[in-house]
């Protein structure tokens, strides 16, 4: 009997081991059926190193499909929120630092609005919350505001426009950086809200900007564009204010 309920329970444990492998082998090349026939004659052991296998595999895969986030969405410099200086930041009376980290507002398509004087650690947060995004596998695509204007500018010029938003759409959040810090003129701005339209209530974007919202007219040199940018981005956005002195004038060296 006791020799009986050892088979039993050796036979459970072995078809438990191979529909873990099957459900591992979902994310890989390999097919189930061509599996099925391999477990068939496999042993215990041979059990043991297909599911280890197929285990290191996916994580490969995971920390691969990372790492290739993070080098085609354009970021400037590697930056984290690790020791970050959270005291220069106004946040909104409902929504606090924990909601940031959290990422839930990507998950809401809600945009961010990082509002400052330059050298305040707006840039800094905008690419710490992206590089975040891409550890957890979330496209982003980030952008300094002049270079998306010629990139969309260079792709209607080479009638790929159509392909370059397609491609901008596929991130789940677009970075635009320094909006603001030069004037767009009128194919600028159309070509920019395309993009911003686009992306309403289908993925965030972060802005870093030194210019208030009564201010984006004269940025965008079309009151009534400016208008229907801010009511997209208020709509389901947050501002958030940084304040002081530039961090980069306050440790400069030629201030020493």
């Amino acid at each position: 009997m006791n020799t009986t309920n050892t088979a039993k329970r050796r036979r459970a444990t072995t078809l438990a081991q191979q529909e873990r492998i099957l459900d591992m082998a979902t994310s890989l090349p390999s097919t189930k059926s061509v599996l099925r026939e391999v477990m068939a004659e496999a042993t215990t052991a041979n059990l043991d190193l297909i599911e280890r296998w197929f285990g290191l595999e996916i994580e490969q895969h995971a920390r691969s499909r990372k790492a290739r986030l993070i080098r085609q969405d354009g970021f400037p410099t590697a930056k984290s929120l690790d020791g970050y200086d959270w005291s220069r930041l106004k946040m909104p009376a409902d929504w606090g630092r924990g909601r940031l980290e959290s990422l839930e507002f990507i998950e809401h398509a809600e945009d961010l609005v990082l509002y400052g004087n330059v050298g305040c650690g707006k840039t800094h947060l905008a690419v710490a919350i992206g590089r975040l995004a891409c550890l957890n596998n979330i496209p982003v695509r980030f952008f300094t505001a002049s270079d998306l204007l010629m990139r969309l500018r260079r792709a209607k010029n080479d009638n790929r426009l159509d392909h370059e938003l397609a491609a901008i759409g596929k991130a789940r959040l677009v970075i635009i950086d320094e909006f603001g810090y030069m004037p767009i003129d009128e194919e600028g701005s159309r070509l920019l809200f395309q993009v911003i339209s686009d992306s309403y209530e289908t993925r965030s974007i972060i802005y870093t900007t030194n210019i208030e919202f009564s201010g984006w007219g004269r940025i965008l040199g079309d009151a009534n564009m400016a208008a229907a940018l801010i009511d997209r981005t208020v709509h389901h956005g947050r501002l958030i204010r940084f304040q002081g002195e530039s961090y980069r004038s306050q440790h400069a060296l030629m201030t020493k």
